[in-house]
């Protein structure tokens, strides 16, 4: 049996680890492990146009799956363009492995062409980052780097040159098992003593919940039952907390909406669960808080807390409610969702009034149609910028959907190569990437790996011919909108050059039918849709306070622009309240 180098070492540990696939661009040193891969059926090599494609592309598929996921980009430039994609994925938590190949070993540090410092460059985007400098740190330095990915939750980046990956893996060498999931992490005994004589203590007590209460929604339901709790949710925890929620009040933050933001002022105790929520001008500080979280380090980063819980949510939960003495009084529940039901109401026109007649076609109602005709179990990624507003309006959680965006690190043109990642982890379930025309047009290259790959990922483009989060900034900003308008192609006529459906929508009439068929095409597809730049409005009165920018613009300047089938959810949630 032929002995083995580092580079295949390399790959069977990725293996034996879960890897499925590695997204990069070949190059020179990293040559050697895509070799060892195309001898190694086990995983699979995939090749994208651009190596930020790469990065997004393992973080989604990490989300999709909660399992390690893997990129990889050759020396200098080429490791360079995985910075933003594992940027996104460490703040969202994504277990990804990053390989950036490196110059050969012994021309380090001596200005060789492509020379760069990766185990500086990836410093702030990891919890792990070093490099293989001979062949003997092999294999328990990638064992190290999976550990850190998985076990902390976030990026790990191994370099490693390309010489050392050619040479004789050492014998005999140490492997030990891999962790390949992380422990549930249930508070200590003190804590939860503190937090359960708060909670009875606490005449209203309101939960904002965040993209930690995933997988924690029956318990999340149960103690707000017990103690006539209104829910709130930060956009990363609207798929986790939203459905089947007859205490529902809405999102709080920049794109909020409903009651969220007065439940969160207007109780007397406020437990913030699973959330980094990072907009603290949102957060009261008249009233007590708790946090409770997996993450330690998260812990009182946005706002004094009066307790800090380290625990995962679900955890916290199932120890506490049983504790906790049950809440008969319903009236600040009851005022909240009656609160979110009216507010509901106040926005829903704005996207009601004409909206089958109007041309340009409004967003809103394209997001609405979008969300109607998906499928139950939809993976839908989203760009940074007004589509974060209209799947956070419009998008209807159920428990089977996922949403994935740059929701942390706010990325533009993360929506197409997060479609690439989930697409690949199932080709039968139906994703959709809601790109904006900036943020398509910034990666459009991969929409040539949709067609390499025959992937079925249906690209619905919001086309406005702007940068439209940015116009609305400067406007708030009380500036006027400049570089914002981009000059567009027919993106259609563009997806039917590369190989795929594309169909162009101008009028709202057209636009079920080009859904349909889009979803109905048995591989990538893009649905071209014209639509209005000036869709949202600033509302008639803004603060002078407000005009600093987006720092409050603010708790009540939500963002006009309707808020879709939230408004049954709502209704049917106030019908449910008891009538004396």
């Amino acid at each position: 049996m032929a002995k083995q180098n580092v580079a295949e070492q390399f790959v069977d540990i990725l293996a034996r680890a879960g890897v499925k696939r590695l997204y990069g661009v070949v190059g020179d040193s990293l040559n050697p492990v895509v070799d060892a891969m195309r001898r190694n059926s086990a995983i699979d090599w995939i090749h994208v146009r651009h190596e930020e494609t790469a990065a997004f592309a393992a973080g989604a598929e990490a989300q999709v799956t909660g399992n390690l996921a893997a990129c990889a980009g050759s020396c200098g430039p080429g490791n360079l363009h995985l910075i933003n994609g594992l940027y996104d994925a460490h703040r969202s938590m994504a277990p990804v492995l990053a390989l950036a190949s490196h110059i050969p070993s012994s021309e380090i540090g001596l200005g060789y062409f492509q020379e760069t410092h990766p185990e500086l460059l990836f410093q702030e985007c990891s919890h792990y980052n070093e490099m293989i400098s001979n062949p003997e740190q092999m294999p328990r330095l990638l064992q190290t780097a999976i550990q850190h990915a998985i076990g902390q939750g976030g990026v790990s980046v191994v370099t490693m040159p390309g010489d050392i990956a050619s040479k004789a893996a050492p014998e005999k060498t140490a492997e030990h098992a891999l962790v390949t999931s992380r422990p549930t992490v249930r508070p200590g005994d003190d804590e939860i003593d503190k937090l359960c004589r708060m909670v009875d203590e606490a005449k209203r007590v309101t939960l904002f919940c965040g993209s930690g209460t995933a997988g924690a929604h029956a318990e999340v339901m149960e103690f707000a039952e017990k103690v006539k709790s209104p829910v709130g949710h930060a956009l990363r925890g609207k798929e986790w907390i939203q459905y089947d929620n007859p205490y529902d009040v809405g999102m709080s933050g920049l794109l909020g909406y409903g009651a969220a933001y007065e439940a969160t002022h207007e109780c007397d105790l406020l437990i913030l669960l699973g959330t980094d929520f990072p907009y603290n001008a949102f957060l009261p500080d008249d009233v007590k808080i708790v946090q409770a979280d997996v993450r330690p380090e998260h812990l009182g980063r946005r706002s004094k807390l009066d307790l800090a819980v380290w625990g995962d949510v679900r955890e916290t939960l199932r120890c506490l409610t049983p504790r906790v003495k049950p809440k008969n009084d319903r009236k600040f529940l009851d005022r909240m969702l009656k609160k979110h039901a009216d507010a509901l109401e106040g926005v829903v026109k704005a996207y009601t009034r004409k909206v089958e007649k109007h041309t340009p076609i409004h967003p809103e109602y394209v997001a609405s149609v979008l969300d109607e005709m998906a499928d139950e179990d939809a993976v839908f990624t989203v760009d940074t910028g007004m589509n974060n507003v209209w799947a956070a309006r419009y998008l209807t959680p159920n428990g089977k959907r996922r949403v994935i965006g740059s929701f942390s690190h706010g990325s533009m043109a993360n929506a197409l190569p997060q479609a690439i990642g989930a697409q690949f982890v199932d080709r039968e379930r139906q994703v959709v990437a809601m790109s904006g025309d900036g943020g398509f047009s910034m990666l459009m290259g991969d929409f040539l790996t949709l067609v390499q790959y025959d992937l079925p990922v249906k690209v619905v483009l919001f086309n406005n011919s702007s940068l439209g989060m940015v116009e609305l900034e400067m406007m708030v900003g009380g500036l006027p909108a400049y570089g914002t308008t981009n000059k567009n192609p027919d993106f259609a006529a563009v997806a039917r050059a590369c190989g795929a459906y594309g169909v162009r929508v101008e009028k709202p009439k057209q636009l079920q039918s080009a859904l349909k068929d889009a979803f109905k095409h048995k591989g990538p597809a893009l649905v071209d849709v014209v639509t209005d730049p000036n869709a949202l409005s600033i509302p008639p009165k803004i603060k002078a306070d407000m005009v600093t920018g987006f720092a409050l613009s603010a708790s009540k300047v939500v963002l006009d622009g309707g808020v879709g089938r939230m408004l049954q959810m709502a209704r049917s949630n106030l019908r449910n309240v008891p009538r004396p």
